[in-house]
Protein backbone atom coordinates (compact mmCIF):
# COMPACT_ATOMS: atom_id res chain seq x y z
CA UNK A 1 0.00 0.00 0.00
CA UNK A 2 1.52 3.43 -1.24
CA UNK A 3 0.41 6.95 0.84
CA UNK A 4 -0.14 9.82 -1.67
CA UNK A 5 0.09 12.88 0.70
CA UNK A 6 -1.64 15.82 -1.77
CA UNK A 7 -2.75 13.06 -3.30
CA UNK A 8 -5.60 14.94 -5.40
CA UNK A 9 -3.33 17.76 -6.21
CA UNK A 10 -1.75 18.35 -9.25
CA UNK A 11 1.24 16.05 -9.34
CA UNK A 12 -0.43 14.04 -6.54
CA UNK A 13 -2.83 12.89 -8.62
CA UNK A 14 -0.84 11.94 -11.71
CA UNK A 15 1.10 9.47 -9.28
CA UNK A 16 -2.11 8.12 -7.62
CA UNK A 17 -3.15 7.64 -11.55
CA UNK A 18 0.18 5.83 -12.52
CA UNK A 19 0.08 3.85 -9.18
CA UNK A 20 -3.66 2.32 -9.27
CA UNK A 21 -3.18 1.71 -12.95
CA UNK A 22 -0.11 -0.70 -11.96
CA UNK A 23 -2.87 -2.29 -9.83
CA UNK A 24 -1.45 -0.94 -6.37
CA UNK A 25 -3.36 0.33 -3.41
CA UNK A 26 -3.19 3.72 -2.92
CA UNK A 27 -4.29 5.68 -0.05
CA UNK A 28 -5.24 9.64 -0.32
CA UNK A 29 -4.05 12.03 2.29
CA UNK A 30 -5.66 15.01 1.37
CA UNK A 31 -8.22 17.70 1.48
CA UNK A 32 -10.59 17.91 -1.42
CA UNK A 33 -12.65 21.17 -0.53
CA UNK A 34 -14.92 22.53 -2.17
CA UNK A 35 -13.83 22.65 -5.83
CA UNK A 36 -12.85 20.52 -8.67
CA UNK A 37 -10.01 18.09 -6.75
CA UNK A 38 -11.83 15.23 -6.35
CA UNK A 39 -12.16 15.07 -10.35
CA UNK A 40 -8.49 14.20 -9.91
CA UNK A 41 -9.29 10.99 -8.54
CA UNK A 42 -12.48 9.94 -10.01
CA UNK A 43 -11.04 7.48 -12.63
CA UNK A 44 -9.25 5.59 -10.25
CA UNK A 45 -9.39 2.56 -7.85
CA UNK A 46 -8.54 4.04 -3.99
CA UNK A 47 -7.82 2.47 -1.12
CA UNK A 48 -8.58 5.18 0.93
CA UNK A 49 -9.15 8.92 1.47
CA UNK A 50 -7.84 10.41 5.23
CA UNK A 51 -7.55 14.15 5.85
CA UNK A 52 -4.68 15.51 7.11
CA UNK A 53 -5.71 15.70 10.67
CA UNK A 54 -6.38 11.74 10.52
CA UNK A 55 -2.97 11.03 9.23
CA UNK A 56 -1.14 10.46 12.99
CA UNK A 57 -3.41 8.06 14.06
CA UNK A 58 -4.14 6.14 10.40
CA UNK A 59 -0.02 5.64 10.34
CA UNK A 60 -0.39 4.25 13.49
CA UNK A 61 -2.68 1.54 12.83
CA UNK A 62 -1.63 1.01 9.11
CA UNK A 63 2.05 1.14 9.56
CA UNK A 64 3.08 -2.99 8.69
CA UNK A 65 0.77 -2.43 5.44
CA UNK A 66 2.52 0.94 4.09
CA UNK A 67 5.04 0.35 1.58
CA UNK A 68 6.22 3.95 1.29
CA UNK A 69 4.96 7.50 1.68
CA UNK A 70 5.25 9.72 -1.29
CA UNK A 71 4.51 12.96 0.29
CA UNK A 72 3.63 15.71 -2.29
CA UNK A 73 1.24 17.76 -0.36
CA UNK A 74 2.04 21.47 0.41
CA UNK A 75 1.48 25.13 0.79
CA UNK A 76 2.77 25.43 -3.35
CA UNK A 77 2.00 29.13 -3.63
CA UNK A 78 4.95 31.28 -4.18
CA UNK A 79 2.87 33.98 -3.25
CA UNK A 80 1.78 32.85 -0.02
CA UNK A 81 1.99 35.49 3.03
CA UNK A 82 0.94 33.34 5.85
CA UNK A 83 4.47 32.02 6.89
CA UNK A 84 2.99 30.05 9.87
CA UNK A 85 0.78 28.10 7.61
CA UNK A 86 3.74 27.20 5.13
CA UNK A 87 5.93 26.27 8.47
CA UNK A 88 2.78 24.12 9.47
CA UNK A 89 2.07 22.37 6.27
CA UNK A 90 5.78 22.20 4.49
CA UNK A 91 8.08 22.15 7.67
CA UNK A 92 6.43 20.38 10.05
CA UNK A 93 4.49 17.76 8.21
CA UNK A 94 7.31 16.61 5.95
CA UNK A 95 9.87 16.31 9.05
CA UNK A 96 6.92 14.64 10.90
CA UNK A 97 7.24 12.29 8.08
CA UNK A 98 10.16 11.93 7.96
CA UNK A 99 10.96 10.78 11.42
CA UNK A 100 8.02 8.45 10.99
CA UNK A 101 9.84 6.67 8.40
CA UNK A 102 12.91 6.49 9.83
CA UNK A 103 11.69 4.67 12.56
CA UNK A 104 9.00 2.26 10.44
CA UNK A 105 11.48 1.82 8.10
CA UNK A 106 9.66 2.90 5.31
CA UNK A 107 10.45 4.53 1.88
CA UNK A 108 10.27 8.63 1.44
CA UNK A 109 9.81 10.70 -1.35
CA UNK A 110 9.03 14.01 -0.74
CA UNK A 111 8.47 17.40 -3.08
CA UNK A 112 11.10 19.78 -2.94
CA UNK A 113 11.18 22.44 -4.84
CA UNK A 114 13.15 24.67 -7.63
CA UNK A 115 12.14 27.42 -5.57
CA UNK A 116 15.04 26.48 -3.54
CA UNK A 117 17.56 27.87 -6.60
CA UNK A 118 15.95 31.81 -6.00
CA UNK A 119 17.33 33.64 -8.93
CA UNK A 120 19.55 31.22 -10.04
CA UNK A 121 22.62 33.21 -8.46
CA UNK A 122 24.37 30.17 -6.80
CA UNK A 123 23.59 28.23 -10.15
CA UNK A 124 21.27 24.97 -10.38
CA UNK A 125 23.03 22.09 -9.18
CA UNK A 126 21.35 19.37 -6.62
CA UNK A 127 24.76 19.15 -4.88
CA UNK A 128 23.51 18.21 -1.00
CA UNK A 129 26.25 19.03 0.59
CA UNK A 130 25.35 21.65 3.51
CA UNK A 131 28.14 23.73 2.43
CA UNK A 132 26.40 23.67 -1.15
CA UNK A 133 22.40 24.25 0.23
CA UNK A 134 23.55 27.31 2.44
CA UNK A 135 24.02 29.15 -0.44
CA UNK A 136 21.16 28.80 -1.95
CA UNK A 137 18.83 32.05 -1.43
CA UNK A 138 14.98 31.54 -1.93
CA UNK A 139 13.15 34.77 -3.17
CA UNK A 140 9.66 33.70 -1.65
CA UNK A 141 8.57 32.20 2.18
CA UNK A 142 7.70 28.53 -0.12
CA UNK A 143 11.03 28.20 -1.07
CA UNK A 144 12.74 28.89 2.03
CA UNK A 145 10.76 26.23 3.84
CA UNK A 146 11.77 23.71 0.74
CA UNK A 147 15.39 24.79 1.50
CA UNK A 148 14.68 24.58 5.76
CA UNK A 149 13.46 21.11 4.93
CA UNK A 150 16.09 20.09 2.62
CA UNK A 151 18.73 21.18 5.06
CA UNK A 152 17.66 19.09 7.66
CA UNK A 153 16.94 16.04 6.51
CA UNK A 154 20.41 16.22 5.00
CA UNK A 155 21.84 16.34 8.67
CA UNK A 156 19.56 13.96 9.56
CA UNK A 157 20.44 11.47 6.69
CA UNK A 158 24.88 12.42 7.36
CA UNK A 159 23.83 10.87 11.06
CA UNK A 160 22.51 8.12 10.47
CA UNK A 161 18.49 9.51 11.29
CA UNK A 162 16.93 8.45 8.42
CA UNK A 163 14.43 6.04 6.32
CA UNK A 164 15.96 3.30 4.36
CA UNK A 165 15.64 5.28 1.63
CA UNK A 166 14.68 8.57 0.78
CA UNK A 167 14.11 11.20 -2.02
CA UNK A 168 13.78 14.96 -2.48
CA UNK A 169 12.75 16.29 -5.75
CA UNK A 170 13.24 19.50 -6.97
CA UNK A 171 11.05 20.19 -9.04
CA UNK A 172 11.05 22.93 -12.35
CA UNK A 173 8.45 24.20 -14.18
CA UNK A 174 5.97 21.19 -14.23
CA UNK A 175 2.83 20.97 -16.84
CA UNK A 176 0.08 18.68 -17.45
CA UNK A 177 -3.31 17.57 -16.38
CA UNK A 178 -5.30 17.96 -13.02
CA UNK A 179 -3.80 21.31 -12.98
CA UNK A 180 -6.88 23.13 -13.47
CA UNK A 181 -8.05 23.69 -9.64
CA UNK A 182 -4.71 25.90 -9.33
CA UNK A 183 -5.93 28.99 -10.24
CA UNK A 184 -3.38 31.85 -11.01
CA UNK A 185 -1.11 28.73 -10.64
CA UNK A 186 -2.05 26.87 -13.58
CA UNK A 187 0.59 26.53 -16.61
CA UNK A 188 0.95 28.85 -18.90
CA UNK A 189 -0.80 26.18 -21.29
CA UNK A 190 -3.83 25.63 -18.96
CA UNK A 191 -4.47 29.28 -18.19
CA UNK A 192 -4.30 30.09 -22.52
CA UNK A 193 -5.68 27.33 -24.06
CA UNK A 194 -9.30 27.81 -24.38
CA UNK A 195 -8.07 31.59 -25.35
CA UNK A 196 -5.92 30.51 -27.91
CA UNK A 197 -8.28 27.62 -29.49
CA UNK A 198 -10.61 30.72 -29.75
CA UNK A 199 -7.81 32.42 -32.25
CA UNK A 200 -6.93 34.81 -29.13
CA UNK A 201 -3.65 36.13 -28.66
CA UNK A 202 -1.72 35.01 -25.29
CA UNK A 203 -0.35 37.40 -22.98
CA UNK A 204 4.00 37.37 -21.67
CA UNK A 205 5.31 39.74 -19.52
CA UNK A 206 7.87 42.15 -20.92
CA UNK A 207 11.54 41.74 -20.09
CA UNK A 208 12.58 44.14 -17.30
CA UNK A 209 16.74 43.05 -18.35
CA UNK A 210 18.36 44.00 -21.70
CA UNK A 211 20.00 41.10 -22.11
CA UNK A 212 16.42 38.96 -22.56
CA UNK A 213 14.50 39.76 -24.97
CA UNK A 214 10.46 39.90 -24.45
CA UNK A 215 9.46 36.14 -24.26
CA UNK A 216 12.88 34.96 -23.91
CA UNK A 217 12.65 34.73 -20.68
CA UNK A 218 13.89 31.00 -19.83
CA UNK A 219 12.42 27.97 -17.86
CA UNK A 220 12.96 24.51 -17.66
CA UNK A 221 9.34 22.76 -18.08
CA UNK A 222 8.98 19.65 -17.32
CA UNK A 223 5.92 17.43 -18.38
CA UNK A 224 4.05 16.03 -15.26
CA UNK A 225 4.18 12.23 -16.63
CA UNK A 226 7.77 12.53 -16.65
CA UNK A 227 7.46 13.71 -12.89
CA UNK A 228 5.75 10.19 -12.36
CA UNK A 229 8.23 8.27 -14.17
CA UNK A 230 11.24 9.20 -11.84
CA UNK A 231 8.79 8.70 -9.19
CA UNK A 232 7.86 5.30 -9.85
CA UNK A 233 11.46 4.43 -10.39
CA UNK A 234 12.36 5.53 -7.52
CA UNK A 235 10.08 3.09 -5.68
CA UNK A 236 11.37 0.34 -7.81
CA UNK A 237 15.16 1.31 -7.03
CA UNK A 238 15.16 1.14 -3.07
CA UNK A 239 19.39 1.41 -3.51
CA UNK A 240 18.80 5.37 -4.44
CA UNK A 241 18.48 8.12 -2.16
CA UNK A 242 19.39 11.67 -2.46
CA UNK A 243 18.28 14.99 -3.18
CA UNK A 244 17.24 15.24 -7.37
CA UNK A 245 16.11 17.96 -9.56
CA UNK A 246 13.31 17.09 -11.71
CA UNK A 247 13.52 19.40 -14.89
CA UNK A 248 14.59 18.30 -18.32
CA UNK A 249 17.75 20.10 -18.72
CA UNK A 250 17.17 22.43 -21.21
CA UNK A 251 15.94 25.64 -20.54
CA UNK A 252 12.93 27.09 -23.44
CA UNK A 253 11.45 30.44 -23.73
CA UNK A 254 8.43 31.44 -23.16
CA UNK A 255 7.67 32.07 -26.59
CA UNK A 256 8.89 28.71 -27.15
CA UNK A 257 5.96 27.53 -25.04
CA UNK A 258 3.62 29.81 -26.53
CA UNK A 259 4.90 28.65 -30.03
CA UNK A 260 4.05 25.14 -28.80
CA UNK A 261 0.69 26.05 -27.48
CA UNK A 262 -0.55 27.46 -30.84
CA UNK A 263 1.05 24.55 -33.11
CA UNK A 264 -1.08 22.24 -30.82
CA UNK A 265 -4.07 23.90 -31.52
CA UNK A 266 -3.65 24.47 -34.83
CA UNK A 267 -3.47 28.49 -35.04
CA UNK A 268 -0.48 30.84 -36.42
CA UNK A 269 1.01 32.47 -33.72
CA UNK A 270 -0.81 35.78 -31.68
CA UNK A 271 1.27 36.85 -28.70
CA UNK A 272 0.86 40.57 -27.03
CA UNK A 273 3.05 41.53 -24.22
CA UNK A 274 2.16 43.61 -21.04
CA UNK A 275 3.60 44.49 -17.97
CA UNK A 276 4.99 42.47 -14.98
CA UNK A 277 3.62 43.64 -11.93
CA UNK A 278 5.65 45.85 -10.12
CA UNK A 279 5.47 43.73 -6.78
CA UNK A 280 6.61 40.67 -8.97
CA UNK A 281 9.95 42.25 -10.60
CA UNK A 282 12.64 42.03 -7.78
CA UNK A 283 11.17 38.42 -7.77
CA UNK A 284 11.23 37.15 -11.18
CA UNK A 285 13.26 34.30 -12.41
CA UNK A 286 14.84 35.02 -16.01
CA UNK A 287 16.53 31.95 -16.27
CA UNK A 288 15.99 28.20 -14.70
CA UNK A 289 17.26 24.84 -15.94
CA UNK A 290 17.91 21.92 -14.05
CA UNK A 291 21.60 20.17 -13.97
CA UNK A 292 20.30 16.49 -14.18
CA UNK A 293 23.91 14.67 -13.63
CA UNK A 294 22.82 13.30 -10.06
CA UNK A 295 19.91 11.67 -11.42
CA UNK A 296 21.61 9.94 -14.41
CA UNK A 297 24.52 8.93 -12.48
CA UNK A 298 21.83 7.40 -10.21
CA UNK A 299 20.58 5.06 -12.83
CA UNK A 300 17.66 6.79 -14.67
CA UNK A 301 18.19 6.74 -18.24
CA UNK A 302 14.44 7.11 -19.62
CA UNK A 303 14.32 10.43 -22.21
CA UNK A 304 12.54 13.54 -21.13
CA UNK A 305 9.79 14.66 -23.51
CA UNK A 306 10.66 17.68 -25.34
CA UNK A 307 8.18 20.88 -24.90
CA UNK A 308 6.83 20.51 -28.53
CA UNK A 309 5.92 16.67 -27.82
CA UNK A 310 4.24 17.37 -23.99
CA UNK A 311 1.99 20.88 -25.24
CA UNK A 312 0.81 18.55 -27.76
CA UNK A 313 0.06 15.81 -25.70
CA UNK A 314 -1.36 17.80 -23.21
CA UNK A 315 -3.65 19.94 -25.79
CA UNK A 316 -5.14 17.34 -27.71
CA UNK A 317 -5.44 14.07 -25.12
CA UNK A 318 -6.55 16.17 -22.19
CA UNK A 319 -7.13 20.38 -22.87
CA UNK A 320 -8.90 19.40 -26.23
CA UNK A 321 -11.46 16.15 -24.67
CA UNK A 322 -14.70 16.39 -22.83
CA UNK A 323 -13.16 14.92 -19.95
CA UNK A 324 -9.64 16.64 -19.29
CA UNK A 325 -8.62 14.83 -16.49
CA UNK A 326 -6.30 12.02 -15.81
Amino acid sequence: MYLVTGGAGFIGSNIVAALSARGDDVVVCDRLGDDERWRNLARHEIADIILPEALPAWLSAHAAEVQAIIHMGAISSTTETDVDLIVASNIRLTLDLWHWCARAGKPLVYASSAATYGDGGAGFDDDAAPAALAKLQPLNAYGWSKLLVDRRIVRLAAAGQKPPQWAGLKFFNVYGPNEYHKGTMKSVVAQNHARVAAGEAIRLFHSYRADYADGGQLRDFVYVRDCVDVVLWLLDNPGVSGLFNLGTGHARSWLDLASALFTAVGRPPNVKFIDMPETLRPKYQYFTEARMDRLRAAGYTRPFTSLEDGVADYVRTYLSAADPYR
